[in-house]
């Protein structure tokens, strides 16, 4: 999934976004209230992890403002507060989770996988398919016919932006947001390049190319 993570403390922030992008997050990180909800605001993000005490605006204004625009998007409090009554008012103000510090990640983990089950039951497929290839989210399995795909990190994340836009054409620039966080500098062809190794693994053994190259505007994937 694609996660942002709003904690002004940059050891935590560090020690969140590591440990969730070995898990195969991908990890983008706000230092301050007013940047996480304009980040929220973009609407790319399966899930928050938000610290109730922020410089700018506070974790629980944060969650109500984006509660008040509509905006679903699953969110854990954490927080060094962990009173019941500091408890209530997290989920009150519109959080779906509250996480005591200090927590074991573990727990965190899990509490994202519960709070995001439903992301995923609201017409997120975790099974993708194309013609005759598929891509299994859960599992991270890729298969043309009965061949299996081995596919690196970001291949994996490319392969399922193209996929949930089959038939239209994916821009290098959402790649780039599929695949990597905003602290990624995007110096020369890297898109191109991992496309390319992309395309060879699963037309390996057929006749056909399913990776189409857009000329100026980016690739498509169809039957």
């Amino acid at each position: 999934m694609r996660l942002l993570v709003v904690e002004d403390d940059d050891r935590s922030a560090a020690y969140l976004k590591r440990g969730l992008s070995e898990c195969g997050h991908v990890v983008d990180l706000a230092g301050d209230g007013e940047l996480g909800l304009a980040l929220a605001m973009e609407l790319i993000y399966d899930g928050l992890i938000v610290d109730r005490l922020l410089p700018k605006l506070d974790g629980l204004e944060l969650v109500r403002r984006l509660r008040e625009m509509k905006v679903n998007v699953p969110v854990i409090m954490i927080s060094a507060l962990a009173s019941t009554a500091d408890r209530v008012e997290g989920l009150r103000a519109g959080c779906d989770d509250y996480l005591a510090k200090p927590f074991f990640f573990s727990e965190l983990l899990a509490r994202i996988e519960a709070i995001t089950k439903h992301f995923i039951n609201e017409g997120h497929e975790t099974i993708l398919i194309v013609g005759d290839l598929s891509l299994d989210i859960r599992r991270r399995i890729a298969r043309r016919k009965e061949r299996i795909i081995d596919l690196q990190f970001r291949e994996f994340l490319l392969l399922q932006a193209l996929m949930r836009n089959a038939g239209s054409v994916v821009t290098r620039s959402m790649m780039l947001e599929a695949a990597w966080d905003y602290d990624f500098d995007p110096r020369g062809n890297i898109v191109d390049m991992h496309i390319h190794r992309l395309r060879k693994k699963i037309d390996m053994g057929s006749t056909t190319s399913m990776i189409i190259t857009v000329p100026g505007a980016g690739y498509l994937i169809k039957p």
